[in-house]
């Protein structure tokens, strides 16, 4: 007995090829979209993420700048005196007459801390700053009214220095370093995408001029950034606040996400 086998024919493949064709086909058109859309919204997250991240980071070390530090430089450079406490000084003995004052018409060296003790940052340069107005003559950053701290606490021990202003509140602060926020190669390329950075700075000298490069590593906060901007409004409403304004733009496969930040920072020293 013989046993007929069959398969199919060319003709038969070649149909099925193309009615799958045909399908598969069609079935992309459909799906294409969807597809695309949900790429388009994760890399819209990714953006945003990247924007929303660098603006708070700012605006959280805002919070802690020294009263009348902040400046800022062709829209691209932001710096700040970064403070990590401060306190009351003692500018009065007590009534058994003991007490350590600080004392401002003269060199001192050491003065009581009235309320908490006061910490320094390791690593960090540590100075005491008394009524910083931004001004020639009580200046942070020309160090007319700084002092690096040997001993924090209770009494706190500094290096001789004869501050010029007494603060009305008799309050002091502890500058850490200066920050600065900078935003490089801003701009887009052919293909798109934002060509510009945004990197913080951080414990580099302190310099009276505001510094454009920095010989100190910096942390990475944006890459891709295609706009940039940062403002400062000293006197915004009263001579007791000022306004930092920050505009960020971030460019990836020529979609763009900006966001808008400001942050009020207390000028009184």
């Amino acid at each position: 007995m013989t046993k007929t086998q069959r398969g199919f024919t060319l003709i038969e493949a070649i149909i099925v090829i193309t009615i799958t064709g045909i399908i598969a086909g069609m079935v992309a058109v459909f799906i294409r979209a969807p597809v695309q859309g949900y790429f388009d919204s994760a890399r819209r997250a990714e953006l945003t993420d990247i924007a929303d991240t660098a603006q708070r980071r700012i605006s959280r070390d805002l919070h802690l700048a020294l009263p009348n530090s902040v400046r800022v430089s062709g829209g691209n450079y932001l710096e700040f005196l970064q403070t990590s406490g401060g306190g009351r000084y003692r500018a009065e003995v007590d009534n058994s007459g003991a007490g350590d004052i600080l004392d401002f018409t003269t060199l001192d060296n050491s003065f009581d801390v009235l309320g908490p003790p006061v910490s320094t940052v390791p690593g960090a340069q540590n100075l005491v700053a008394v009524y910083n107005l931004g001004i020639s003559g009580a200046d942070a950053y020309k160090g007319d009214n700084t002092s690096p701290i040997s001993t924090a606490g209770s009494n706190v021990k500094i290096a001789d220095k004869q501050f010029p202003f007494a603060s009305p509140a008799n309050r002091f602060q502890i500058i850490s370093y200066p920050v600065s926020y900078v935003c490089a190669g801003v701009g887009t390329d052919a293909s798109g995408n934002g060509t510009g950075t945004l990197t913080r700075y951080w414990n580099y000298p302190i310099q009276a001029s505001q510094p454009t490069s920095f010989t100190t590593p910096g942390a990475l906060l944006a890459k891709n950034v295609s706009g940039c901007n940062f403002n400062y409004d000293q006197q915004v409403i009263t001579q007791r606040a000022g306004l930092v304004s920050a505009w960020l733009q971030v460019t990836q496969n020529n979609e763009s996400v900006s966001l808008y930040y400001e942050v009020h920072v207390s000028n009184v020293p």
